[in-house]
């Protein structure tokens, strides 16, 4: 592992292919339950509107983030909807969206900026070497 906390190599790669299959689950089963795929296209992208949390600084822009880009919430959310007989399509969505994240190399990050993820640095800091 480098010493800037991001995963490399294999491990990398698996993560990326974990992603992946989060995306290709939640979509089959979002499939076979009938829902909306115009709902689906319209909240597919809601998650990312936690990066918005930057303007309050990057430690506290990280954890709104991170909260919005975890497997844990949406899935206690869907568990939760499935027992009490609701319907778990805004859950999948947002299992979607983060596997997809993942999938395209877009980490959970670290207080010290937007483009510090685990899975690596982003954008302009992977270009230029600048945070």
């Amino acid at each position: 592992m480098p010493s800037d906390g991001a995963v490399t190599g294999g491990v990398r790669r698996w993560l990326r292919i974990e992603g992946l299959a989060a995306t290709a689950a939640a979509v089959f089963v979002y499939a076979r339950g009938g829902n909306s795929w115009l709902l689906f296209s319209l909240l597919f992208l809601v998650p990312d509107l936690s990066f918005a949390g930057y303007a309050l600084g990057p430690r506290i822009g990280a954890a709104i983030y991170n909260a919005f880009h975890s497997y844990i919430v949406p899935l206690a959310l869907g568990c939760g909807l499935w027992m009490a007989a609701r319907s778990i399509a805004i859950p999948l969505i947002w299992i979607a969206h983060i596997g997809f994240d993942r999938l395209l190399g877009y980490g959970l990050k670290y207080p010290t900026g937007f483009g510090d993820t685990h899975l690596g640095k982003l954008g302009r800091a992977v270009k230029t070497g600048i945070p």
